[in-house]
C-alpha cells in the first residue's frame, strides 16, 4: 500500500487478470456466472455509468440488492470510480430505508427488482436521490442496470484514491435505534483477508467459497467477496433466504470447501428432518461461524456428523470482519479462541483498567480493519473508537491459555446475588436439554425487585412443555451452577432475531415474545 495510491479494486480484482486468471471463474449465482475478466469489464461499465449519471468522487450510492453476480459489479465499479457504495440490509422497513438512503444522500440507489416494493412508497421524499437503476428484468419505470451497462465501454481509467480514503459505508444495526453508517477505508478490505482469510483460513486459489451471510453483511463480504477474491479464488452466491434446506442443496450442487454460517443456521441443519440424510458436499474441508457465540453441543454434533469443524469466532460491522476466533489447530468448543493474527485485545472494567484473568471485562481490539467512524454521530464514534482501541460492547473472560469466552452484550449482562450471569452461559445449558432448540435469557426483577434469569425457549419438533419446567431449571443448575437458574421459563414459537441470526434481547426485555 506504498506510494501515493491505492484503490482497492486494483488489488482485489485487476490484479487477478493480471496474473492470468482472466477466465477464471469469480462468482455464480446458480443462474449467471462471472469470471474475472468478465467481472473487470463489468465494474468497469458500472463506474463509466455512474459517471455518467453525476456521481461524484466520494458521493454515495446505495444497493438494495440481493447476493447475484450484479452485486460484486455493482460494488466494486463504484470503488473503481471513487465513488462510495453503501450496501444495506435486504430486509429492512420502508421507514428504515428512509432513514439510511436520507442519512448517507445517495445520489443513485441500485436495487434488485424484487425488493423495488420497499422503497416504491418512500422514492419522492429522498431529495438528494436522482435515480433508481434496477437489476432485473423489468425496471417499472426506472432504469434498467442491463440496459444501461450495455451503453458503456468496458474501458475506464481507475481512480487514484488513497489507502486511507473511504471506500464503501456499511449499516451497524447495534441493538437498538436506528443503524449506524460505518466507513471502511480502501485498505479495509485487504487487511482483514491478510489476517483471517490468510492465517487463520489459509484461504487458497483452488477454494470455493459459500456464504450463508449475505454480502450487505460485514462477515458475509468477506466470507464471499473479499477473501475468494484475494487469492483468485471462487465463490457461490444464494439469492434466497439461507433455509437449511437451501444450504444442503448448494452445498451438495457447487461442493465448496468452505461453508460460512452462523449458530442458528448451524444448529437448525442439524435439527431439520428434511436434512437428515443430506451430504453437505464432499470438499467441505472447514466451517466458519460468527453473529453469535456457537454452543459447544452445535459444534460437537456438526463434527460429529460432518467430520469438519466449525471455526467460531467473533467480528463485527465496526471492525469489518473477524478479530477473536478458534483456528484449525487451536479449537475449543464453547471458546472465541485467540485474536486473530495482527489484531490485539484488551479486557478493561468499568473504569478503563486491565482485568486478569478470571474476571469479566469489556472487549477492545487495536484492528487493521477498523472503521474511520460512524457518519454523522460524533458522540457515538467517540465513545465506540478511542484512538487505536474499539470498544465491541462484549463481556469476555480470559483464562490462563489465553482463550476468551463470550459472557453477553454489556447491556445484557446481569448480577444475580452479587455475581455476574452470563446470558449465553445460561443458554448454552438449556439448549443441552433434549428438548430445547433455542433459547434466550434476561433479567427479570423478582417480587423483591431483584433481578433473576428469565428464559424464552423454542422446543424441539415433536416436544411439549408438560412438566418440563423443573426439569430444565434443574438442567440448568446442574449444569452451570444453582444460582443461574431461570426462575421464570416461557415457551416460545421463535425468538426475535436480526437478520444475520442474532437474538434481539432488548425485545425480549421489553416484553415483546
Amino acid at each position: 500500500m506504498s506510494g501515493t495510491s491505492y484503490n482497492a479494486v486494483t488489488w482485489l480484482l485487476d490484479r487477478n487478470v493480471d496474473e492470468g486468471r482472466a477466465d477464471k471463474l469469480a462468482f455464480t449465482d446458480t443462474v449467471s456466472e462471472l469470471s474475472y475478466g468478465e467481472l473487470q469489464r463489468q465494474s468497469r461499465r458500472v463506474a463509466n455509468l455512474l459517471r455518467r449519471l453525476g456521481v461524484r468522487r466520494e458521493e454515495r450510492v446505495a444497493m438494495i440488492m440481493l447476493d447475484t453476480v450484479d452485486f460484486p459489479s455493482v460494488f466494486l465499479g463504484a470503488i473503481r470510480a471513487g465513488i462510495v457504495p453503501v450496501p444495506l440490509n435486504t430486509l429492512l422497513t420502508p421507514d428504515q430505508y428512509a432513514y439510511i438512503l436520507a442519512d448517507c444522500r445517495a445520489r443513485v440507489l441500485c436495487i434488485s427488482e424484487p425488493l423495488l416494493p420497499a422503497v416504491r412508497d418512500i422514492l419522492g421524499r429522498l431529495p438528494d436521490l436522482e435515480h433508481v437503476v434496477v437489476a432485473g428484468k423489468e425496471a417499472h419505470g426506472h432504469k434498467k442496470l442491463s440496459d444501461e451497462l450495455a451503453r458503456e465501454s468496458d474501458r475506464f481509467a481507475t481512480v487514484p484514491t488513497h489507502a486511507e480514503e473511504p471506500a464503501f459505508w456499511l449499516y451497524s444495526s447495534g441493538s437498538t435505534g436506528m443503524p449506524k453508517g460505518v466507513r471502511h477505508l480502501h485498505s479495509s478490505l485487504q487487511a482483514t483477508a491478510d489476517t483471517y482469510g490468510t492465517q487463520v483460513l489459509g484461504i487458497a486459489e483452488s477454494d470455493v467459497c459459500l456464504s450463508a451471510a449475505k454480502l450487505y453483511f460485514a462477515y458475509g463480504l468477506g466470507n464471499a467477496l473479499t477473501f475468494p477474491m484475494a487469492v483468485g479464488a471462487s465463490a457461490v452466491l444464494n439469492a434466497d433466504r439461507p433455509t437449511p434446506a437451501r444450504m444442503y442443496e448448494l452445498l451438495n450442487t457447487y461442493n465448496p470447501t468452505l461453508f460460512f454460517g452462523a449458530p442458528t443456521l448451524f444448529a437448525a441443519m442439524l435439527n431439520d428432518e428434511a436434512c437428515k440424510n443430506a451430504r453437505a458436499g464432499t470438499r467441505l474441508r472447514l466451517c466458519s461461524s460468527a453473529g453469535e457465540p456457537l454452543p459447544e453441543s452445535v459444534g460437537n454434533a456438526w463434527k460429529a456428523r460432518f467430520g469438519v469443524d466449525i471455526l467460531d469466532g467473533v467480528g463485527s460491522t465496526e471492525l469489518l470482519h473477524i478479530f477473536l476466533c478458534n483456528a484449525p489447530d487451536d479449537i475449543k468448543y464453547g471458546s472465541s479462541g485467540r485474536p486473530v493474527p495482527g489484531y490485539k485485545v484488551r479486557l478493561v472494567n468499568e473504569a478503563g483498567a486491565d482485568v486478569p484473568d478470571g474476571e469479566v471485562g469489556e472487549l477492545l481490539v487495536d484492528a487493521p480493519s477498523a472503521g474511520e467512524g460512524y457518519w454523522n454521530q460524533r458522540s457515538k464514534s467517540r465513545q465506540t473508537f478511542e484512538g487505536r482501541w474499539t470498544r465491541t460492547g462484549d463481556k469476555y473472560i480470559r483464562d490462563s491459555d489465553g482463550r476468551y469466552t463470550f459472557c453477553g452484550r454489556s447491556d445484557d449482562m446481569f448480577k444475580v446475588s452479587g455475581i455476574w450471569v452470563s446470558p449465553f452461559e445460561v443458554e448454552s445449558a438449556l439448549i443441552t436439554h433434549p428438548a430445547v432448540l433455542q433459547a434466550a435469557v434476561v433479567p427479570e426483577a423478582d417480587p423483591e425487585g431483584l433481578l433473576k434469569p428469565k428464559a424464552f425457549v423454542v422446543l424441539r419438533e415433536g416436544c411439549n412443555a408438560d412438566g418440563l419446567y423443573e426439569s430444565l431449571k434443574e438442567h440448568v443448575k446442574q449444569q452451570v451452577g444453582p444460582w443461574k437458574y431461570p426462575r421464570w421459563i416461557d415457551v416460545v414459537q421463535s425468538l426475535p432475531m436480526t437478520a444475520n441470526g442474532k437474538i434481539q434481547r432488548f425485545k425480549l426485555r421489553d416484553g415483546a415474545p
